[in-house]
């Protein structure tokens, strides 16, 4: 159970790590506007646009990453599959903001599709 709480805490704290990039950028665009940041946001381009694409997917990942953990959970069904499918989904999480950051696009969508489906074979798991 410990993996599966630790894989939780890493899928909480992911958006915020990823927005480090956005505000990097921000920063660029005259300094980070802290009264108007999403005003701000809606002027990236190239690096800083898709920064903040990849940190809003994490908090969307979040949700469904969340259900399925909470499926585990609640019909006991922690172990070493879902355990696994756990881990996979986050290190999928990490390489879809790393690839996104990269521009890598065929990469960034195939890692989706896995967390994708990793939280769902939590899900399909525990039935």
């Amino acid at each position: 159970m410990t993996t599966l709480v630790i894989c939780a805490l890493m899928a909480v704290l992911m958006p915020y790590f990823a927005k480090v990039p956005v505000a990097i950028a921000m920063s660029k665009l005259g300094g980070y506007d802290n009264k108007h940041p999403r005003a701000q946001q809606a002027k990236l381009t190239g690096m800083g646009a898709r920064a903040l694409a990849a940190h809003q997917n994490c908090f969307e990942s979040l949700a469904v990453f969340a259900i399925a953990l909470g499926v585990v959970f609640g019909t006991h069904s922690v172990g070493a599959l879902t355990e696994t499918l756990a881990v996979t989904h986050i290190v999928s999480r990490i390489l879809y903001c790393t690839f996104y950051y990269m521009n890598l696009d065929i990469l960034r969508s195939l890692v989706w599709f896995i967390g994708l489906g990793t939280a769902i074979a939590m899900i399909v798991v525990s039935l």
